[in-house]
């Protein structure tokens, strides 16, 4: 593969054992598998991996366990064609893994994960030659240190940064001013700001942490970002749900895609809205990964859960 690479993500991988129940069981009871399948997953290594079916270039940087679960990943990220050059093997350590366990009802699903602290990365690790020539750097802040020294290299090298944010980590508060778009699950940032609402929270954020454009994604409600003095929303496309997991994943990956493709902030909401419904349609967080057109498709013709309230407030031309 080409040194040049468009997208540099720098993050999780793991290897998920995804079961499947009729519905999932109350605390205390019992409920039969359906179907029990290994899949590859993880964050920052499955937005990649739509990146690069979407037609981007793309280098994985992180770290996998030398066990069956870590060669399983390391196969799935080689026959995707990323570039794999600075992974590191944490000898001796089992991969990240998780248990996922889907209710077919809804196609919800329920994760129990564990990461070894040898697959931590560190900041030593991160040099300024994995980024030449790149046009994005998508991190998930989870080895906080790492990430922001890769934030920082970026930022001297001007390009943009995207963060897929779901864990409120020690320190992470000081990776925030250095993120351009950090993309946050519907309950990071009110629980970082003590702020409820969302639309209150991602102003909070935007002011007390000096980011450029913070957003989150809302399940099927969509996606919210507040840029510029205003908000943007985004409803939810509505698909018959098989799995969401991985949803949240693809759709950082569709948003680097459009950020790239020099889009709007509007169309970059709808397509990576649109991107995460389809990837719910199948099984496992890289099972409905779609093409650009099935994407656009869904855009022109699907139907999509409209949230009322978050309507309402833009219809007010709620500011901040």
């Amino acid at each position: 593969m080409s040194t040049e690479v468009e997208v540099v993500g720098i993050g999780l991988n793991a290897t998920d054992r995804v079961v499947r129940v009729r519905q999932f069981p109350a605390l205390g009871g019992k409920e039969r598998i359906t179907s029990s399948s290994i899949q590859a997953g993880g964050q920052i290594a499955t937005a990649l991996v739509t990146c690069r079916r979407l037609g981007l270039r793309c280098r994985y940087i992180g770290t996998l366990g030398d066990d069956e679960g870590g060669r399983f990943q390391l196969a799935s990220l080689k026959k995707e064609g990323l570039d794999l050059r600075y992974i590191r093997i944490a000898r001796r350590t089992p991969n990240q893994m998780a248990f996922i366990i889907v209710d077919e009802a809804t196609g919800e699903r329920t994760v129990l994960w564990d990461r070894h602290p040898r697959l931590a990365l560190k900041p030593s690790e991160i040099k300024l030659e994995m980024f030449c020539g790149a046009r994005a750097l998508l991190i998930d802040g989870c080895d906080v240190e790492a990430c922001a020294a890769a934030a920082r290299w970026a930022h001297e090298a001007g390009i943009p940064m995207v963060a897929d944010l779901d864990t409120i980590y020690k320190n992470v508060e000081k990776l925030l001013p250095l993120i351009d778009y950090p993309v946050a699950s519907h309950n990071f940032f009110p629980a970082l700001t003590g702020v409820s609402d969302p639309f209150r929270a991602l102003e909070t954020a935007a002011r007390e942490y000096h980011i450029h454009a913070p957003a989150m994604t809302l399940g099927r409600d969509g996606a919210l970002i507040l840029s510029g003095g205003r908000y943007f929303y985004s409803p939810g496309f509505a698909v018959e749900a098989v799995d969401t997991t991985g949803a949240g994943d693809v759709f950082h990956g569709a948003f680097v895609y459009g950020l790239l493709a020099g889009w709007t902030l509007p169309r970059i909401l709808d397509f990576s809205n649109a991107m995460a419904a389809l990837n719910c349609t199948a099984l496992g967080a890289r099972g409905g990964i779609s093409t650009r057109a099935q994407a656009e498709r869904l855009m022109k013709k699907g139907s999509r859960y409209r949230n009322q309230e978050y309507s309402k407030r833009l219809r007010l031309n709620v500011e901040c």
